[in-house]
């Protein structure tokens, strides 16, 4: 997801090229195109009624700006090796732009917005969460053009991870592109009877003085981990209203708030200073001085176990109330003066070829939003083939049970409320 933190180093970027560059000469030489790919269907309509093939004729030529945080390596040659090039076969040139945080990207859209640009710098946008509601509050979105693309006919319309992004509906103004599942990894040979439900990680922590930490919030890992604990201290997700409401907030965090106080005396340091952030707290972890660590990108666990950073004990905690998962999507701006090309861009980054592509570890690992039971036998095969993990399990397994997050509009208040709650009351 846009603001998930990255671990990865030099090595891994080195060895993702070589892999990526193997991949690029079957999904260029193919221009991805399979049935229902960009070259495909031309029969289906996009905006204003033109046909699919009208729209793809139209960009050939054109330069999409994708604007996309930039501090993930693995992320990064993805786009810049795989995805580019495969593009470059459509007549399309993608120009990857970094940016250090993905409101970086939504604040030049509003600018621009309220300026009236209609030629602006940024054409496709790595989104979702808050970033993604700011701009639609806005109006900033170009909408009701993500049915057009052939590629969607691959995703189940029913899912509701495709359907709403932290709560707030897509009504057609964003792609998914990944989906993410919050885990927790343990060093299993440090933990041999690790505990089954969030409910248990917090005994265990209890039990374990010192070996158990998590990120301060706002940090997003940290945040995602406290509205975990929110579900487990409401009695389930389905108590907690999706959307924000201050009677909400009133009823539900109190006991929120004296879980992670009196958790906080057995965390590392006795809770007395946190981790900064998820690069931190996997740190601790690399180091042996605690026993867990959390990520909302799993993926990256194999890596770091392969390499000798994480221990190869290293395994993802099974809990069977689930944990909270989500997507990620590319939205267009409506101040694009690409839109054409940032459509035909969206749908490649949707093909099987490239979700399969994307969903290999060895080139990025991010889950597949497609529905592979709608592929065909080839395409389908291609997900079937990617690697398995001795780390980390099968997404169907892993996201179980899986939770649905917040409206964004939750997330300032529960972070706010931490800070005065738990850390200053210290």
């Amino acid at each position: 997801m846009p603001r998930a933190e990255s671990y990865a180093g030099p090595g891994r970027l080195r060895r993702s090229r070589q892999w990526s560059s193997v991949l690029v000469a079957c999904l260029a030489a193919a221009a991805c195109a399979a049935p229902a790919t960009t070259e495909g269907q031309a029969a289906q309509t996009a905006p204003s009624g033109r046909s699919w093939t009208e729209v793809t004729r139209a960009a050939r030529g054109a330069t999409v700006s994708l604007w996309m945080w930039g501090g993930d390596p693995k992320g990064n040659a993805y786009v810049d090796d795989v995805l580019t090039p495969a593009a470059r076969q459509l007549g399309i040139t993608v120009r990857r732009v970094p940016v250090a945080d993905t409101k970086d990207a939504v604040n030049r859209v509003l600018s621009e917005r309220q300026a009236n640009v209609t030629d602006g710098a940024v054409d496709l946008v790595w989104v979702n969460g808050d970033n993604f509601t700011t701009g639609e509050q806005a109006g900033v979105w170009r909408c009701g053009w993500t049915q057009s693309l052939p590629n969607m006919a691959y995703t189940d319309p029913a899912d509701p991870l495709l359907a709403t992004d932290f709560g707030t509906p897509v009504h057609g103004c964003e792609v998914p592109w990944h989906k993410a599942q919050f885990v927790l990894a343990y060093n299993a040979a440090k933990v041999t009877a690790p505990p089954t439900s969030l409910e248990g990680v917090l005994a265990w922590a209890r039990q374990h003085p010192g070996r158990f930490t998590y990120p301060a919030p706002p940090d997003f890992t940290g945040s995602v981990f406290m509205r975990e604990v929110l579900y487990a201290t409401a009695g389930g997700y389905r108590q907690v209203p999706s959307g924000y409401n201050q009677a909400a907030y009133n009823r539900l965090t109190p006991a929120l708030w004296t879980t992670l106080r009196d958790l906080a005396p057995s965390l590392w340091r006795g809770g007395q200073t946190y981790p900064r952030d998820a690069v931190a707290l996997d740190k601790l972890y690399a180091d042996g001085q605690i026993d867990m660590t959390m990520t909302y990108g799993p993926a990256t666990l194999t890596d770091l176990v392969a390499n000798g950073t994480f221990p190869k004990a290293t395994r993802v905690l099974s809990l069977k109330g689930g944990t909270v998962g989500n997507a990620s999507f590319l939205a267009i701006p409506a101040t694009s003066g690409h839109q054409d090309a940032a459509m035909v861009v969206a749908n490649l980054a949707l093909s099987p070829q490239q979700q399969a592509a994307k969903a290999d570890p060895r080139t990025w690992g991010q889950f597949t939003v497609l529905d592979t039971s709608r592929l065909p036998p080839g395409p389908r095969g291609r997900f079937a083939e990617l690697p398995s993990s001795p780390v980390v399990p099968a997404y169907p397994v892993m996201s179980k049970n899986a939770q649905p997050e917040l409206s964004a509009s939750w997330v300032t208040p529960l972070d706010d409320g931490w800070r005065r709650a738990v850390l200053e009351r210290r």
